[in-house]
């Protein structure tokens, strides 16, 4: 199956900056969608910033003009810059691909989550 590792999260002062990174590890065909999700405390998990199938970016209108997604193919990577930060950021940031993977049984489809990474923004 496919691992997601995600990295760069922390604590930041309102106004700031933060970079994370997601790295897809496995037998990777091909990777169709893949971004960040976050999720706040008592609320539900909504969509930050993704890599659509055909190549396109998707953003969440709260982020629009302030986040920046960007991946490395070679890699299997994602990142995801994150400038003028404001309180309301603080959530947990996932990452999430789909795509088809190698395995013993052939070429599957896969959906995977990373473990997430917390994002705390302060005034």
């Amino acid at each position: 199956q496919v691992q997601l590792v995600e990295s760069g999260g922390g604590l930041a002062q309102a106004g700031g900056s933060l970079r994370l990174s997601c790295a897809a590890s496995g037998i990777i065909f091909s990777i169709n969608t893949m971004g960040w999700y976050r999720q706040a405390p008592e609320k539900q998990r909504e969509l930050v910033a993704v890599f659509t199938k055909g190549g396109s970016t998707n953003y969440a209108d709260s982020v629009k003009g302030r986040f920046t997604i960007s991946r490395d193919n070679a890699k299997n990577t994602v990142y995801l810059q994150m400038n003028s930060l404001k309180t309301e950021d603080t959530a947990v940031y996932y990452c999430h691909a789909e795509g088809i993977c190698d395995s013993s049984s052939g070429l599957l489809d896969f959906a995977s989550w990373g473990q997430g990474t917390q994002v705390t923004v302060h005034s």
